[in-house]
């Protein structure tokens, strides 16, 4: 069995690099760690940081697919982000025109959250601490 530590980064990529970028740092309000152009592959490297925690590397590639459908496709479902106040981050993003759905309760923890999406529609879940 490997011994896993925790989780390094997620990688995404995007079609709209400069709308992506604004959305993660921006909207979102991850810190930009390092920023480059690969010349060779056409390609934008965006890497992200949660309160200095490294967590997700921001691609653009010329032409890439799009999602193959809606969030119960295999793989990767959703990025989940941990908050303390759903109803101020929800008013956050009603002010920037970014909708989320109505608020759910998890049947298991009782917590609530809810779903928003990125510019290119992987659905991102803010989950109240």
């Amino acid at each position: 069995m490997l011994s896993l530590k925790n989780i390094h980064h997620i990688a995404i990529i995007c079609s709209d690099y400069e709308k992506s970028k604004q959305f993660y740092t921006e909207i979102l309000g991850l810190k930009i760690i390092r920023e480059v152009y690969r010349e060779n592959r056409k390609s934008y490297k965006l890497d992200l940081a949660i309160n200095e925690h490294y967590c997700i590397e921001l691609f653009s590639f010329p032409n890439p697919p799009e999602r193959p459908s809606n969030p119960e496709a295999c793989g990767l479902r959703h990025l989940a982000f941990a908050v303390e106040n759903l109803d101020k981050n929800v008013s956050f993003l009603n002010s920037k025109n970014i909708i989320a759905e109505p608020i759910r309760i998890d049947e298991f923890t009782r917590k609530r959250f809810t779903f928003i999406t990125d510019p290119d529609l992987l659905p991102i879940e803010l989950y109240e601490l």
